[in-house]
């Protein structure tokens, strides 16, 4: 079982822990650059904060501190820069998690305003558009907006476009700009634009995952046919290794009997502490120790190696997925019934 000091801190949490660190007067400062209603939040945080361990403490100020390392080295010097200097302050595996984690952060991203649509006036919107513009309208929405769009246009339509939006790559500022410009007028919304990387794989397998089943084998039929190695691609990135901690904990106990030991301690030896709690507290005493121990005594793992074994857990759960054997959730209207 995971120590009390490893129970996992919420995001706003951890703000808070690090505004209390900070003292009064810094603290004061940061609220300057805030909005009325982060402040809000911010603010009930720190009154409810409890104690805090202080090797939990200590690792939250590390992640604060990693973070704005990572920021500021990217921002100065470039990603190919700040990877290098990452690597040596951090590590390989830690430089690469920060640089994730910031990207997005990096970005200002435009068509603020299509992410505060109704999806049904976007797709009055889009439907009649040559499917490359729609494919890059929806590569700035919402993964669960640009699902339901996606839903609803013709069934060849449906694969055209998501084709197109997994290979998105970088578009330029003067190019967003002009097609904002048209979509500007549609919803009387004036937005900045700064974003030149949209789309991609990794955004097309999140907007797949808010897709209801039906819609979704029409699109791999179709991709199948096309591009069965896009296909394959979007369909590994689909449910992650990280979204176990999703699963309830009678889907964790039965994909773990289908998961080699070996596997599974070199799946764990490179996985974050919520995978490990959420997989660890499904097993037995004596399992959980055995593979504590396993992984105790794996050495010079490489990467490489970890994310195969993951992979090979990522698969076993969509085909036991597949088999009706457990349930991913496919998002806010995907209820289940006990």
């Amino acid at each position: 079982m995971a120590s009390r000091s490893q129970k996992k801190v919420t995001s706003a949490a951890k703000a808070a822990a690090v505004i209390i660190s900070l003292g009064t007067d810094e603290a004061a400062e940061v609220y300057k650059y805030l909005n009325d209603e982060e402040i809000e939040t911010l603010s009930y945080e720190v009154a409810k904060l409890d104690h805090i361990p202080t090797d939990t403490m200590q690792g939250i100020m590390e992640d604060f501190y990693g973070l704005c390392v990572t920021k500021k080295v990217v921002a100065d010097g470039g990603v190919l820069y700040a990877k290098d200097i990452l690597e040596k302050a951090f590590g390989p595996d830690k430089a690469t998690e920060y640089m994730n984690r910031v990207s997005k952060s990096l970005q200002t991203r435009a068509f603020e305003f299509i992410r505060k649509a109704n999806y049904k006036n976007m797709l009055m919107m889009l439907q009649n558009e040559h499917p490359q513009t729609i494919a890059f309208v929806l590569s700035y929405a919402r993964a669960e907006q640009a699902s339901q769009v996606l839903s609803e246009l013709p069934k060849d339509l449906q694969i055209d476009v998501l084709w197109r939006m997994a290979n998105l790559e970088s578009v330029s500022p003067a190019v967003v700009s002009t097609v904002e410009t048209v979509m500007e007028k549609r919803f009387s919304s004036v937005v900045s634009v700064d974003m030149t990387e949209i789309g991609g794989i990794n955004y097309v397998a999140d907007v797949m995952n808010h897709t209801d089943r039906a819609t979704e084998k029409n699109i791999f039929d179709g991709l199948n046919e096309r591009d069965p190695q896009l296909s394959d691609d979007i369909r590994k990135r689909m449910f992650v290794f990280e979204d176990i901690t999703e699963l309830d904990n009678i889907s964790i106990q039965r994909f773990l009997r289908d998961i080699n030991t070996q596997d599974l301690a070199v799946a764990l030896k490179g996985a974050n502490d919520d995978v490990k709690e959420a997989i660890l507290n499904n097993m037995s005493k004596r399992s959980q120790e055995t593979i504590l121990s396993d992984i105790e005594y794996l050495h010079n793992v490489r990467m490489r190696d970890v994310e195969e074994a993951q992979q090979k857990i990522v698969d076993v759960i969509r085909k036991l997925e597949e088999s009706n054997e457990i349930v991913i959730s496919r998002g806010g209207d995907d209820e289940i019934i006990a």
